[in-house]
């Protein structure tokens, strides 16, 4: 069976002035995620703030215990980047199609 699960964390990005600063990071964020963990990533909200930013992942894998071991790794790597603040986050599972 197959189980997915989706994490959206709401980020302020401290020390940019500029769009395309903002957009340096969270590509390389949104990278580093994908081959890090391999995950889904994307920035989903406020693409034309240039200190905000909503980056959203999703994971999917034969266990709900994987899938939550994987959001885990990957929220702890955003938490570990001292240019970006947490403003918000959270979590919910896709149910497949019966």
């Amino acid at each position: 069976m197959m189980h997915a699960g989706t994490l959206t964390m709401d980020l302020r990005i401290r020390g940019t002035g500029s769009l395309k600063a903002k957009r340096t990071v969270v590509k390389h964020l949104v990278e580093s995620c994908r081959s890090r963990f391999d995950v889904a990533a994307a920035e989903v909200g406020h693409q034309d703030q240039w200190q905000r930013s909503e980056v959203g992942f999703a994971a999917v894998a034969n266990t709900p215990g994987h899938v939550e071991d994987v959001l885990d790794a990957v929220e702890r790597y955003v938490w570990s980047h001292p240019e970006l603040e947490v403003l918000a986050e959270g979590r919910s599972w896709v149910e497949p199609d019966a």
